[in-house]
């Protein structure tokens, strides 16, 4: 069984202080509701992962970063690179946000370097996907998914996908209020597993956690996490308050019951 998992990205959002009330306010939730069959992942940004870290131990929460650089090091002012967030307490990365795609032109070249580095580094990879609403509309999302898929885990191995997440967020759905119909992103889900199996090896992707990440929020979780591809959330605006994450955690429980 594929364990469900919720995710959430903080973005650009929250200082070292903010973050730490934040999580205070969150380890306390969780504290008197612990999920049972849901791993909760939070990935502030990169200034906030040191001063977290410790309040996450003990708790079932991991901790994630936002991005890395696709080098180990060097004269590369101001990245961040996959040994810096380790060392801080991530033990997950995000790969290939939209943002990413969209802002910083990150290419399927750079997507892949970075995944195989955060690998090397014993940093799991939560790998980002996902059409454009101009995309969807010319029926362009299989072929765009396919490639992101194919380029992105270029010459991984069904063992390095042990240590991969694949979240399919529609880019015209994140931080729109839109969302995906659940039968829309089971779609997608499903094409997913089917491209992982053809890519790699029969039953790959049916092992693999798929989160789905376009505008998840409490009164849509229920139906999203009720589809049979769909193993839980990469969450945006509705990880940065405590309450409405724990209500995520919870239809995530429930779906899983």
């Amino acid at each position: 069984m594929r364990k469900k998992i919720i995710a959430g990205n903080w973005k650009m959002n929250n200082t070292v202080s903010e973050a730490v009330k934040l999580v205070s306010s969150l380890t306390k939730k969780i504290e008197k509701n612990p999920p049972s069959s849901t791993g909760v992942i939070i990935c502030p940004p990169a200034t906030a992962l040191a001063s977290v870290a410790p309040l996450l131990k003990g708790t079932p929460i991991e901790m994630g970063a936002q991005n890395i650089f696709w080098e180990e090091g060097g004269a590369y002012t101001g990245e961040v690179s996959a040994k810096m967030v380790k060392n801080a307490g991530a033990k997950y990365t995000l790969v290939a946000h939209s943002e990413r795609r969209t802002y910083f032109k990150e290419s399927p070249t750079v997507i892949n370097k970075k995944i195989k580095l955060a690998l090397a580094n014993k940093l799991k990879v939560i790998h980002c996907i996902g059409e454009t609403l101009e995309e969807r509309e010319q029926k362009l999302t299989k072929d765009i998914v396919l490639n992101q898929v194919e380029w992105d885990l270029k010459d991984l191995t069904p063992q390095d996908l042990k240590n991969v997440i694949i979240a399919y967020e529609p880019v015209w759905a994140i931080g729109t209020g839109k969302v995906a119909t659940p039968e829309q992103a089971q779609e997608v889900h499903g094409f997913i597993r089917e491209i992982l199996d053809a890519i790699f090896e029969p039953g790959t992707g049916k092992k693999m956690t798929l989160l789905y990440g376009g505008s998840m929020k409490p009164d849509n979780a229920a139906g999203l996490l009720a589809q049979p591809d769909i193993d839980g959330g990469l969450i945006g605006g509705a990880c940065l308050k405590a309450d409405d994450f724990m209500k995520l955690i919870k239809a995530s429980e429930a779906a899983s019951k």
